[in-house]
């Protein structure tokens, strides 16, 4: 019998005065940098400040993207750092910090063989929006790569030691020399000052702090988000207690495809779009195609009226996703055993759906759609019963903006110095995706940047420790 693996946070009584490098949030990006700490002789410890672990990285649906990798040549797809780089530049709007891109691009194959050596296998592909060749890479059992990734890492977490500490709340990041030296935190009521030789901020974005995206973006307040709790910015603010400086805030992602008509609303994955799935209107017509950036996709729903559209797709393209499983288990999935089934349940016009199914299944056997010029997610038409339907509609998922940081992870402050001791990994900071993230890209980023961060941290302490 398969039982689901629990991990155990460290006792409060274990708590240490010194590390060597504290990480601050417990997403893919916070656990990366400690394992990778670990690994080369530092003693990290993370806070996490919710009572669960795995942050909004718990929540990544589709894949990690890479470009040039053993597993896309096993599906004979031939890659390169340059396409992947152009493809996130476009679907960035050519506002990506240069730097951190070129870094990003050249690095996420090396991530994925790091992964593949501590048996965190990610050997299946799939689509994401915006991408011209498939480098989404996800489990073999096609699994959410969230849960799957954060699971896998906490199993080697445990493995190496490494103290984890939930319900700490760091309020202050310490300073000495002008140097960030340990944090103030709060673990269950009680304030400790750990110092350490350096600190790396892993608390992922904003997108679920009201008074930030009031300041912000106060256009998506009214907007539902696929945000866990805890993603209310609050290294962004510890940050900007020292001096650091923010990039880009005004970039928030919103994601076109979120169910929201139940009690919490639940984002939809790209990789249903990416297997096959199309978006129809309330006259059951597509409207826009469905792998452009998330972008344009939630414009073109934002243009509808209802500002709402309606997924569709087959069983073929359920076998390929087995989170459409979860979906149907909590109520989000319409099911009909014909598409005049299925039309007549969301009262559209049955002849003007049947035709935009037998266009788009002709678009998928002549590799070419006419209609919206979708050049991707082509690989089988849309005809194996049952047939599915979910409602979405867009919400808030992603925060581009956050703190300046080098290609190194080094925080800067206002005046675009570093910050020594601050390093920052994962959706924190801002400037790698431009104005809108391709889908993929953040769990790539996550693991990149975490194992940067504390490759960096360890250059860092060696040069501290040297004789002056």
């Amino acid at each position: 019998m398969n039982t689901r693996y629990v991990f155990q946070p460290t006792s409060v009584q274990q708590l240490r005065d010194h590390y060597d490098l504290i990480i601050v949030g417990s997403g893919a990006a916070g656990l990366t940098s400690a394992l990778q700490a670990a690994e080369l002789g530092l003693q990290p410890v993370i806070l996490e400040k919710m009572p669960r672990l795995g942050g909004n990285s718990s929540r990544a649906s589709s894949g990690m993207n890479a470009a040039e990798t053993l597993v896309q040549l096993q599906h004979h797809i031939v890659d390169s750092y340059q396409d992947f780089y152009q493809d996130t530049w476009r679907g960035g709007g050519q506002q990506n910090d240069p730097g951190l891109l070129h870094y990003f691009t050249e690095h996420a194959a090396a991530a994925l063989t790091w992964l593949s050596a501590h048996d965190i296998n990610l050997t299946d592909l799939t689509w994401t929006g915006a991408m011209t060749v498939q480098r989404t890479h996800r489990p073999a059992s096609q699994a959410p790569i969230g849960s799957f990734l954060i699971t896998e890492l906490l199993k080697q977490i445990e493995q190496a030691q490494i103290p984890v500490f939930t319900k700490s709340v760091v309020q202050k990041l310490l300073m000495s020399q002008q140097r960030v030296t340990g944090v103030r935190v709060q673990i269950d009521g009680t304030t400790h000052q750990l110092h350490s030789k350096a600190v790396i901020l892993a608390t992922g974005g904003f997108g679920a702090s009201t008074a930030l995206l009031q300041k912000y973006r106060p256009d998506l307040v009214t907007l539902a988000t696929t945000n866990q709790p805890g993603t209310t910015g609050d290294g962004l603010q510890l940050a900007q207690q020292i001096g650091a400086q923010l990039v880009d805030m005004q970039q928030v992602q919103v994601h076109p495809t979120v169910n929201q008509e139940g009690s919490h609303p639940y984002l939809i994955g790209e990789a249903v779009r990416g297997e096959g799935a199309i978006l129809v209107n309330a006259q059951g017509q597509r409207f826009v195609n469905e792998l452009a950036t998330r972008k344009q996709v939630t414009a073109a729903i934002n243009q509808l009226p209802g500002k709402t559209a309606t997924l569709i797709f087959d069983q073929q393209v359920r076998q390929r996703v087995p989170a459409i499983n979860f979906y149907e288990q909590i109520g989000l999935v319409q099911t009909g055993n014909s598409w005049e089934e299925l039309a007549q349940h969301y009262a559209w016009p049955v002849p003007t759906f049947l035709q935009t199914i037998a266009t788009w299944n002709q678009a998928v056997t002549k590799k070419q759609d006419r209609q919206w010029q979708r050049t991707t997610g082509l690989s089988v038409p849309l005809t194996q019963a049952p047939f599915y339907a979910i409602k979405v509609a867009p919400a808030v998922h992603y925060t581009m903006g956050g703190l300046a940081i080098t290609p190194q992870t080094q925080v800067l402050n206002q005046q675009q110095q570093v910050i020594p001791g601050l390093f920052a990994a994962g959706e924190v900071t801002g400037g790698l995706h431009g104005n809108n993230r391709l889908g993929g890209n953040s769990i790539a980023e996550t693991v990149v940047f975490g194992r940067q961060a504390a490759q960096q941290v360890f250059k860092y302490c060696q040069h501290w420790a040297k004789p002056k």
